[in-house]
Order: structure tokens, then sequence, then C-alpha cells
């Protein structure tokens, strides 16, 4: 019989269609079934989705539609994450307003989505830029604040001269601001703060708990927290150089062992004595605002090259009077980080060696590496961080380091300097409180009012929610709302007298960072219900980009601490499960003029060789490096090109199937060519056996071909649920590949198959169209309608295999000549030595090497090898 081929434009549009209408994916919180909540991190609505978004809301999509077939009442909602500075730019160059640019975006990117055909709760959508959403926050916000997790101080930030806001440390590039190109200034402002340091401790101590976490994020979630036990160590200011009002200076250290390598001090720009230095030196003042006018991120002042200025002080080295260390003023140092002061040990640290000979100071030795020679060992371009022994290092030598740790610290701590001990114990953690303030409009309104007379006065909640006005304009540089004529002028709720609305609105961070508690309840008038939090949370699998493993990951834990101690929340951490998907990449293209997109060129392979040209007028196109999808490099494939010539299904089949989730996938036209034949040939195959096997009853073979479709059916099934489970799509994909080859030839002749071979068929299609649905669910539903069912994939339950058909009654042992092998063997997975030994005997090439000669041995190590000794 002729069969139609498969047209996905009208098909998967009439499934999207049955599924909205029936309400399938639609989530109750009050049924009694196991949940699960699978959560991919909501996009930006920049107007379009990429293959980025496809990819990583298919591998949502697949484990969404596995659970609910498992019987789980499963979350599955979607939001956006809507605040931030891409619409105020927009507003700038387009001339329109903030919302209605994210609105209208939103719409379309919504429209791209559920053409995607993802099983989501389109009932619980919200954007962060609701008021209903932001006026939650506000509420939390009020609730951190009263509980002291908000503070409101000075704070050195990254300062746009030109746009006039506060620019993230992402946002410096080189210096200079990322969108006006202006050198960056370091300015101190008053800023707001979460006081995420209160969780230090407990931050990193859960990350010990979150073992379905991909361990290189909790790693890098542990450097950023960045605990160092260590010592502070006060060293008293040599009397020939005295200052005004400072008579030591106090460092921290991790290394008080290395304390007899010390040749430097190095203290912060921003130190109060590097401050009361240049007050009488010109010379240090121009230094210290050269160190100001680079970005505040430590990645960018590691990276920097290392500058000092000497301040002419010295200090006393604490157990010799007689050794001075010079004091210098360095670029590398953060006011931000323990003291804003440490001892430079050149000898074991590569940042103070690199300093030391830049400026020519000491370089001392102290621990010495095993087995090397005290006498010749020296130190020159790089330094030994290892572990050793100690020397030149008086009562220290001979020690190891961490019992030299130990010694110095006894010996200070009853030494005095100016009243105190001259060291104590410390723990020193690297992660700094979040400054949540940003000089914009598009952004949640800070909920507080200053007041001349009051001081910070929070909005009372029944004033909420404080709303951003509409009537804002984008003609000058700077915050809109600080320049609004009405807006932030209000009486003070306490004193009743004039006074300032907050014009600062809050970091998108925030935004992102409890939406997901959100979702269990997004129509609740409190931020959240505390039995859908009890039930929902924490989030069973949050899918996401690795770019996100830090802040994005680590303010959310913060948040989840933050909402339970206000009673928001009962649990501590937000997502039990993360994975981090890998890019999507594409070659690039690139002629004379510039960059080419893929869209635009004609590529032709001959005898090896990939050549492309321009579609337009046939010129040489030159093929570039393979790298992440950027509008930049116009290597960007449309997802509504590919939906619209192929499928949503073949897109996602793709992404599914083509490499490891959490490695890059390249996107290639043969790849998704490939893809969609394989949909086509599923199509095929089903359509052209439905009228026989409509009316079949599905059941497992017993013997002959009819036993063997079984068992591969079976055995699918089971290696397919595993593969899902363990997030290994394209291992799952690579099976159903596999079944279809194995199937295709029993359908080509099914007329002739007898009965029981037709029920193994009819069960192995059944079993086969719902494994395939996760990925492929338009397909899927086609196929189970033309097969004559009338109920939906979607609402089927995964079936169960038989364990009886999955055990593999054989095994395929190597077989070795004198220690080579040489061959395989077959045999009845519960064969005894003896018969494995004839039958290794009677095999081909093991008589041919026997050469009629009996073996000296035979040594059979059971289910693994033989090795047969001639």
């Amino acid at each position: 019989m002729a069969t139609e081929r498969y047209n996905p434009r009208a098909t998967e549009q009439k499934w999207q269609s049955i599924w909205g209408e029936k309400e399938v994916f639609k989530t109750d919180n009050n049924d009694p079934r196991e949940k699960y909540y699978v959560l991919e991190m909501f996009p930006y609505p920049s107007g379009r989705i990429h293959m980025g978004h496809v990819r990583n809301y298919a591998m949502g999509d697949v484990v969404a539609r596995y659970k609910r077939a498992r019987g789980f009442n499963v979350l599955h909602p979607m939001g956006w994450d809507a605040f931030g500075m891409p619409a105020e730019n927009a507003a700038m160059q387009h001339k329109v307003h903030p919302k209605d640019w994210t609105y209208q975006n939103i719409a379309s990117m919504k429209k791209q989505l559920k053409s995607m055909g993802l099983s989501l709760d389109w009932s619980r959508e919200f954007a962060t830029c609701d008021v209903e959403y932001y006026h939650r926050q506000q509420m939390l916000f009020l609730d951190m604040y009263e509980k002291g997790l908000v503070d409101r101080k000075t704070s050195k930030v990254n300062w746009d001269p030109v746009d006039h806001t506060v620019l993230a440390n992402e946002q410096v590039i080189d210096g200079r601001g990322w969108r006006s190109g202006a050198l960056v200034e370091q300015r101190e402002l008053t800023q707001w703060f979460f006081k995420i340091t209160k969780f230090s401790q407990e931050l990193l101590d859960g990350l010990n708990g979150l073992d379905e976490w991909p361990e290189k994020v909790r790693v890098m979630q542990r450097n950023w927290i960045g605990k160092s036990e260590g010592a502070l160590l006060r060293w008293e200011i040599a009397k020939e150089t005295p200052i005004d009002g400072f008579r030591e200076i106090e460092c921290f250290s991790t290394r008080p062992d290395t304390i007899f390598g010390a040749s430097f001090i190095a203290i912060a720009a921003d130190h109060p004595l590097a401050r009361k230095l240049a007050e009488k030196n010109a010379k240090l003042k121009d230094f210290i605002d050269e160190c100001h006018r680079k970005g505040t991120s430590t990645a960018e002042i590691e990276t920097a090259e290392k500058k000092g200025f000497d301040t002419g002080l010295k200090v006393v080295h604490p157990f010799d009077d007689k050794w001075e260390i010079p004091v210098y003023v360095a670029n590398f140092v953060l006011m931000e980080y323990g003291t804003g002061a440490v001892f430079g040990c050149p000898a074991h640290d590569q940042r103070d060696l690199d300093f030391a000979n830049k400026y020519e100071l000491p370089v001392r030795p102290v621990v010495l590496p095993e087995g090397a020679d005290p006498d010749s060992f020296v130190v020159t371009e790089e330094a030994h961080t290892e572990d050793g022994v100690m020397i030149n290092s008086g009562f220290l030598d001979g020690l190891k380091p961490k019992a030299a740790f130990e010694e110095v610290l006894k010996h200070l701590s009853g030494q005095m300097l100016n009243g105190r001990p001259q060291a104590e114990r410390k723990v020193q953690f690297r992660l700094r409180d979040w400054g949540i303030s940003r000089q914009r409009y598009w952004g949640c309104p800070i909920p507080i009012i200053h007041c001349d007379d009051c001081g910070d006065v929070p909005v009372p909640r029944a004033d909420l929610p404080v709303k951003l006005p509409d009537d804002v304009t984008f003609d000058k540089p700077g915050n809109p709302l600080d320049r609004h004529p009405t807006w932030k002028f209000v009486k003070c709720p306490h004193c009743g007298k004039p006074a300032r609305r907050e014009t600062d609105t809050m970091d998108t961070f925030v935004d992102s960072s409890w939406y997901y508690a959100r979702f269990t309840a997004p129509r609740e008038n409190e931020p959240t219900n505390r039995e859908a939090i009890r039930k929902w949370l924490p989030v069973d699998q949050y899918i996401g980009g690795i770019e996100h493993a830090i802040l994005h990951l680590l303010y959310s834990r913060f948040f989840m601490r933050a909402m339970k101690m206000t009673g928001h929340v009962n649990v501590d951490e937000p997502f039990k499960g993360l994975f981090t998907q890998g890019m999507v990449v594409h070659e690039t293209y690139h002629n004379k003029e510039g960059w080419v997109a893929p869209a635009d060129i004609r590529i032709v392979e001959k005898d090896g060789v990939r050549r492309a040209t321009l579609l337009s007028d046939g010129s040489p196109v030159e093929i570039g490096s393979i790298e992440k999808m950027s509008k930049s490099k116009k290597n960007v494939v449309d997802p509504d090109d590919i939906i619209s010539s192929y499928g949503a299904d073949t897109a996602r089949l793709f992404m599914l199937s083509d490499s490891p989730p959490e490695r890059d996938v390249i996107w290639t036209e043969a790849g998704a060519e490939g893809a969609h034949r394989f949909v086509q040939r599923v199509w095929r195959l089903i359509s052209s056996s439905a009228e026989i096997l409509a009316h079949v009853k599905p059941q497992a073979g017993t013997k002959g071909a009819a036993l063997d479709i079984s068992k591969a059916a079976h055995r699918t099934l089971a290696k397919v649920a595993d593969d899902i489970e363990k997030l290994a799509f394209n291992r799952a994909v690579a099976r159903l590949y596999e079944l279809v080859n194995k199937l295709a030839p029993e359908l080509q002749n099914l007329e002739q198959a007898d009965d029981e071979k037709r029920s193994a068929l009819r069960q192995a299609l059944d079993f086969f169209i719902i494994m395939i649905s996760p990925m492929t669910p338009h397909l899927a539903e086609e196929c189970h309608a033309a097969l004559g069912e009338t109920d939906l994939v979607a609402k089927m339950s995964w079936p169960h295999y038989d364990p009886a058909l999955i055990v593999d009654n054989e095994i395929t042992i190597p077989i070795q000549i004198n220690g080579k092998k040489r061959g395989d063997l077959t045999i009845a997975r519960n064969a005894d030595q003896s018969t494995i030994e004839k039958a290794v005997l009677a095999l081909d090439f093991v008589q041919s090497n026997l050469a009629g000669k009996k073996p000296k041995k035979i040594i059979v190590v059971p289910q693994r090898i033989v090795n047969v000794v001639a």
C-alpha cells in the first residue's frame, strides 16, 4: 500500500492543539501521586529563541514526558527572566518603551516555544517584570530587611562615566564599559546588599549533600565561597618611619609558616594607610588613581600586570627586630579580602615571585622540596608551592609546613604588640556580600523611602507594590527614575514629612533567585504557599548552562536559606539534581566582506574536500572554525527555519542524538537531514503496517523469530528507561535506531508473518512509540493513531518489560592463543569448563593455529576470556 509522506507542519500543529484543548500538561497541586519537578533555566525574552534553547528545553521535555509516563505528578512550568539592560538599550535605540519591547518579545518567543511541542504547564506562566511578581519580591525584600539580611553601606563599584551607571564585573571589558566604551572608574557609592556572607559556612557545607550535581560545579562554588584557614599577623611599623595614627599593619595569611621568607608587605590602594600616605605624596596618589581605573573583579585584578609603589615605610619582622621589610601599595591586593594587606613570600607564591622579580626584592626559600639539597636549592622563575621541609627559618627548621604553621601561631599568639596578641587564628571567606543596587529603570524597585529625619524607612506592606512609572524618558544617560519629576517624591511613612523613594532597582539575579519557588503557587497572594513548597521543592531536575554555575546557583541557594529564615519555605536547597548541558556550535564562514550566514552559502564536497560558495554570485567563501553560535559571526541557525522545513520533532531528535548532552553539539545540515530521514522512515514503516497490525493483540513471542523480536523490544525498553534516568539521551536515541533496524525487515514482510510474529511486532511497535514519544512526541501520537488507537500517548503509562526476556542466555568470550586475541566464542552463559574447552578446540582458527597438536594448557576465566597455550 502506498504511504503518504509524513507532513510535520500539519501533524505537529494538530497534536499541539489537542494537547492544549485537553489541558494534558496542566498540573494539579492536589494530585496525590508522587511529585516530580523538572525545570529548565527560564529564558530572557530577547525576541527570538535560538538552537541553545531548543536543546535545553528538548532535554527537559524528555524528562518531563518520561516521568509522567512513569506515573509521577509532574510540574514543568515556563516563565520569563524579563528585567534588565537590553530593554533599556532598545528604548534608547528604537524609541520604544521597555515594557512594550519586553512583552512583544515574550509573545513572539512563546509562540516559538509552543511550536516545539513542549509539555509545559502554561497556566503557571509569569514574567519577572509582571507587577504581580515583583510585588511579591518586594515583600520578600522587606521580610529579609526585618531579619537583618539586608544592609546599606558604602562600596567600591565599577562606574561608567558616560552611561552614569554601575557596571557588573562582566560588563567591564579591558577596563572599559561594555556599551559606552568609556574608561571605567572605581567609585565608592552607597549600595544595597544582601548579607549572603551570613551563610558562608552553611553554603559551603551544603555542597556536600548535592551529590546529584556535577562535581565541577560544586568545585566552582567551593572556590567562589573560598574558605581559607590562616592567621592574622600584626607587623610593627619601624620607628624610623612613623606615620600619624598608624603603629602596625595587620595582614591575613594562609601561610604563616613561610614568615621567614617574607620580603615585602603589600597593601591595597584603598587601605587607610595608603590613603593617609597619598595625602602628602602626589606620585602615590596618581598610582592609586591608576589602580581605580581597573575593574573590581578578582579575575581582572589577578590577570593584570602586577604593579606596586614603594611607600618608603618599613615594618619589623616579628621574630627579628633587626630585620625590616619594605611596604608597597600594590594593584593586586583587594581591600575587600582579609585586611587589605598581605606579606609577600616570593619563593613560595607565584604572584609574589613575579612582583619580587619586577622590583628586585629578595627571594628567600624557606620550604625545601623532598630530596633537594638545601645548599644549592634556589627559586628564580617558578615558585615552589608544594610540601617539603622548613629551611632558613630558625626554630622552624626541619618541621613540615603544617607543623611550622602551628609553631608560628603558638609563639606569636603569646607575644603582645600594642596591647594585643601579635597573631591569632582566623578563618576567612572569599565570598562577599551581594550588592543588588542597579542605577537603571527596568528592574524591581527597592521598597525603601529615605527621610532626612527618620533615615531609611521600609515601605509599609499595605503600600506595596512600588510600581515602576510608565512615563519615563530615555533621551539621556543615567537612571530615569532618579530624574522623574514626581515618582520619587513621597511622604515619610513615619513622620509624614517630604521624603524620597529609593531610585536604584534590584539586580536581575534577584528575580531569578526564587522564581522556581513561585512556580509552585504562582497566583498566591503571599510570595509562597508553604504547603505547595513542601510538596514540590526541591526541584528534582534543574537544567541549564554552565555559565550560571556560580552566581545564579549560589544566589538561589542563599535565597532558600533567607526565605526559610523569613518563614516562606521549609527546605534548604532549591535544586536536588542539576544538569549543565553543552552549547550548540556551528562552522563559521567568511569572505572579503566579512562573516557570512550559513543560509547564504552552498557547500559541495568533492574528493573529500568541502568548498563553500556564495549563493548569490558563486564567489568563494572560506570555511572557518567551529564556534558557539553568535549573531556577530553570523553562524546562527534559526529554529523557525528548521521547524518550518523539517518539523519540531526533527530539531528535537537531532539535538538529543548527536552527542552526549553535557558536550557541545555541532549543528550540521547533514545531521538535521539524517534525523529527518529517520522520522520519515519510522512513519513509513508504521503507517504501511497499520492496516494489518491495527487489530492485532500485542503479545510477546515465545519461539523463533517472534521471540527474537520480543527480546529486542523488551531489552530496548529496559535500556532506554535507564538511559533517560541517567540523562543519556543520545544513547537512548541510538538504541531506538537499532530497534528500528531490527524491526524493519520483519515489517516489510508482514504479509508473510504468522499470528505470533504479528503479535510480537505489534507489541514491539507499541513499546517503540512510547519510547520515542519523549523525543518526538508529535510523530508518536500520529503513529499511535495510525494503528487505530484513540487515546493520547502523552497520557499513557510506560510499559513494563518481562525480566525473562531481557536476560541474555548467551555470552561472547574473546579467545587468545599464546596471549594474542585470535577470535571470539559465543556460548551459553552457564556453560561449564569442559563444554567451553570442547567448543574452543572446535573453532577453525584454533585448529589452524594448533596444526593438529594438542594444546599445552587451556586457561578459562569464566565469562571473561579463554587463553589457549599451544
